[in-house]
């Protein structure tokens, strides 16, 4: 690997590393832009960023990175760093504005997928990435089984326009993001402050998973999987009182949204005083095989026990360094191992092959640049937890992919351009994309891979 990259970073097992594909990965309404061109519908997200005081610096996502306009580029940027794969998602509202399919709308996507083909990319979109289309959420949103079938029928149209070239899909992207930010404490769109009441959402979007991936499948995709975030979850003591909040939160953020999928039932929920709105043959069509299981992972969660309405509280972990997040985003690269580990025992022969589908970093970075930025930070971050995907490959945990989030600089949801994760530095006012050492480094490791 070429000396000006590595960062001071160790060599990684280049015999594990061939076992992988590599890929980046972004989200329609975090770099499109383009949010009233060629007559879009309205999502959740349009009416959070419009809302005052949502979004930490006023940023719209609009025009943001522009992809709308510079998929070419981002094309081109993705075959020089030599990906296998390109994990993008779609806008639920692009394609079907007013519940009817866009001509326009699906134009765009089909384009992009022929370029990446074209390029020797393979295309893995994301059905939904936060995007609910506004009319549903009028009608309740994921609190709604109807959003389930409404989903259902958006994925056909999807499918029906580019099932001929597109083998591998990516269903819901973090349902639990959706349900506790969206819906339980309201920092995320749709902006709810519903408590434990939010629940409900996780049924229902697992239930659109579950349509989704008997759509796909029926329509000739091979590898269909949904997308969990996942934490570590570590208790802040060995007190008895943090030890039932750390279980309370590994329940409500990991094994909610994982047994389902992977079991076919729901983990006993009576802790939280909840029941789901389960009906016969959900759980079935939730669980049906599929070929992989995504995993998004940041860092690990450090919890300690609360006198409030919510039984547990997310404390900062300690000793650790941080992203540019702050204390609650801790850098513990052998979490990401454990993780891995403690999911293959739970749950093991029912674990599919695994994707990480994001891992990546924020850290401060200006705005405007003439240079590339030396972002040795986050090498440092992406190599420890690449090393941490081999630790776990080694021992016996079958992973099949990494992905780095992000290719680009982007719309950060609530922190808007705040916080900037991309192996490529964007200029939110002109567009002008500005690869960093660290999009250098990854391309070494990709060619270090292969070679």
């Amino acid at each position: 690997m070429p000396e000006s990259v590595t960062a001071d970073v160790p060599p990684l097992d280049r015999a594990l590393l061939r076992r992988l594909r590599f890929s980046a990965a972004t989200a329609a309404f975090q770099i499109e832009g383009a949010r009233d061109e060629d007559g879009p519908g309205r999502s959740i997200w349009d009416d959070f960023v419009e809302t005052p005081g949502r979004v930490r610096d006023g940023s719209t996502a609009d025009p943001g990175p522009d992809s709308y306009h510079r998929a070419d580029e981002d094309v081109a940027l993705l075959a020089r760093l030599g990906v296998d794969e390109y994990r993008f998602s779609m806008s639920w509202v692009r394609v079907l504005p007013d519940g009817r399919p866009s001509p326009q709308g699906l134009a765009y996507y089909d384009r992009l997928v022929d370029r990446l083909l074209d390029a020797g990319i393979t295309p893995t979109p994301t059905l939904y990435h936060w995007d609910l289309p506004s009319r549903l959420e009028e009608a309740g949103g994921w609190l709604n089984r109807s959003t389930a079938e409404r989903f259902a029928q958006y994925t056909e149209v999807v499918a029906d326009a580019l099932g001929d070239r597109v083998r591998q899909w990516y269903t819901i992207n973090e349902p639990v993001s959706t349900t506790l930010q969206g819906y339980a404490i309201g920092e995320l769109a749709p902006g709810r402050a519903l408590l434990f009441d939010a629940l409900p959402t996780v049924h229902h979007q697992l239930l659109a998973h579950g349509y989704a991936a008997r759509i796909l499948h029926a329509r000739g995709a091979t590898s269909v999987g949904i997308v969990n975030n996942h934490t570590q979850v570590l208790p802040a003591s060995d007190s008895e009182a943090d030890q039932q909040a750390a279980y309370l939160y590994d329940l409500i953020h990991n094994r909610m949204y994982a047994d389902p999928v992977l079991l076919g039932r729901y983990p006993d929920l009576e802790p939280l005083g909840v029941a789901l709105p389960v009906r016969d043959g959900d759980l079935a069509l939730i669980s049906a095989p599929c070929e992989l299981y995504g995993v998004n992972y940041y860092n690990p969660t450090t919890v300690a026990a609360s006198a409030g309405p919510v039984p547990f509280e997310v404390v900062p972990t300690p000793g650790a360094p941080v992203t540019g997040f702050g204390p609650l985003w801790p850098i513990v690269p052998e979490a990401l191992t454990a993780f891995l580990i403690d999911a293959r025992e739970r749950y093991g022969a029912a674990l599919p092959p695994v994707v990480i589908a994001e891992n990546g970093a924020s850290f401060p970075e200006p705005d405007h640049v003439d240079a590339p930025i030396d972002d040795t930070a986050r090498i440092s971050y992406l190599h420890g937890h690449i090393a941490a995907v081999l630790a776990a490959m080694r021992a016996g945990v079958r992973i099949d992919a990494y992905t780095v989030w992000s290719l680009l600089d982007n719309f950060e949801w609530a922190d808007g351009y705040t916080q900037r994760f991309g192996l490529v530095h964007v200029d939110m006012a002109t567009g002008e994309r500005t690869p960093k050492a660290s999009y250098a480094w990854y391309r070494a490791l990709i060619e270090e891979a292969r070679s």
